[in-house]
């Protein structure tokens, strides 16, 4: 039995080192775009603060803006706090559609 190495020789093939495991990258949970660390993303709470939220999502800077020039905080709170509902929201749906389209460090 020939290992993968011999064969791909004889093919005439060049063998080099593996390469290194695909790094997984997270997605902005509201866009779905790739999250590339840095200044382009930023946290959010589906649930605001100031209503007792804690959990933290890594989301894109620019879909963060979005949510709270869109919504009220006390409406993120009661009915939007969850990333399906946000999305239903007829504005942010629209902008989702928009900025998918962008690459994941576009910021404006």
């Amino acid at each position: 039995m020939r290992s993968n190495t011999k064969e791909a020789r004889l093919l005439g093939l060049q063998v080099g080192p593996p390469l290194p495991a695909a790094d997984v990258t997270a997605a902005c949970p509201l866009c779905g775009r790739a999250l590339i660390p840095g200044p382009s993303t930023d946290e959010h709470h589906l649930t605001p603060r100031s209503h007792g939220g804690k959990e933290k999502f890594l989301v894109h800077k620019i879909c963060h803006q979005k949510i709270h020039r869109t919504i009220a905080e006390k409406d993120l709170a009661r009915r939007y706090n969850s990333w399906q509902a946000l999305a239903e929201h007829p504005e942010i749906h629209a902008f989702i559609n928009w900025v998918k389209k962008r690459p994941p460090e576009f910021m404006p």
